[in-house]
């Protein structure tokens, strides 16, 4: 029994070093975006690293899931001879939950586990030393770039995956199930408002912050050779796609009852 409370109480204080790391890291962050200028060669291969290369992957995710949700809400709708309505449903869902989670967790995937296992290499190759001892600050090279890289980033491929999950809902209930046209784009229009398109923009600075910061500290805090680099790589991508599910709750929340309509 002692055993079991031991560790549980391990994990609680792991936890919280792990979150106030991560604290740390993002004071650090936001004083060096205040104090210094932008490495812009770092920050254009970080735009290409994260946002070029993620677009065929963000792509196919939102036009499979505007596809598959159009054809299960088509099908239940039926019943209730509400079929014409799918293009509104789907445009909500993808613009407020449905495009920027899954984004978040394929960009997690992609480039979460790229950034931690990077910089988790230069943690225990001693490179991180030498830029130390070059006087460059890590943070100031490593992480500012990726930073400033993934929250412009984000947004537009949010934007890309929303845009085709609608493209192929209106194929899929247009040209599949033939749903008129005019009332597709009816419901679509009426019922999808400024603030569903706010709501994803908000959550796409929110899960593109958790992504770098969780990446990049789990990279910073590598140790024990190439195992460390795996266990760091893992545990960034499995904390960071958690605190984006979780987070999206509480934003979920925040956002519709504080937000004026």
């Amino acid at each position: 029994m002692m055993n079991f409370f031991r560790a549980i109480g391990a994990g609680t204080i792991h936890g919280f070093r792990q979150m106030g790391q991560v604290a740390h890291l993002s004071n650090e962050i936001i004083c060096s975006l205040a104090t210094h200028s932008v490495r812009w060669g770092l920050l254009g291969r970080q735009l290409v690293a994260i946002g070029f290369g993620s677009q065929a992957v963000v792509i196919i995710t939102g036009a499979f899931i505007g596809a598959v949700l159009t054809a299960q809400s088509y099908f239940k709708f039926q019943d209730f001879g509400v079929e014409s309505s799918v293009g509104a449903v789907v445009s909500i869902a993808m613009c407020r939950e449905l495009g920027p989670v899954l984004t978040g967790l394929m960009v997690t995937g992609r480039v979460g586990a790229a950034m931690a296992a990077e910089i988790g290499t230069m943690k225990v190759t001693e490179q991180i030393d030498a830029l130390r001892a070059l006087a460059v600050h890590p943070v100031d090279y490593l992480v500012v770039p990726r930073t400033l890289g993934i929250l412009i980033s984000m947004p537009l491929l949010i934007a890309e995956a929303i845009l085709f999950g609608i493209i192929a809902s209106y194929i899929t209930s247009v040209v599949g199930f033939h749903i008129p046209h005019s009332w597709f784009m009816y419901h679509l229009n009426t019922h999808t408002e400024l603030q569903d398109i706010g709501i994803g923009m908000i959550k796409a600075f929110v899960f593109g912050y958790l992504i770098v910061l969780i990446s990049c500290q789990r990279g910073l805090t590598t140790t024990n050779g190439a195992v460390g680099v795996g266990k760091s790589t893992t545990n960034a991508v499995v904390v960071a796609s958690l605190s984006i599910l979780i987070f999206n709750f509480f934003l979920t929340l925040f956002l519709n009852f504080f937000w004026p309509l």
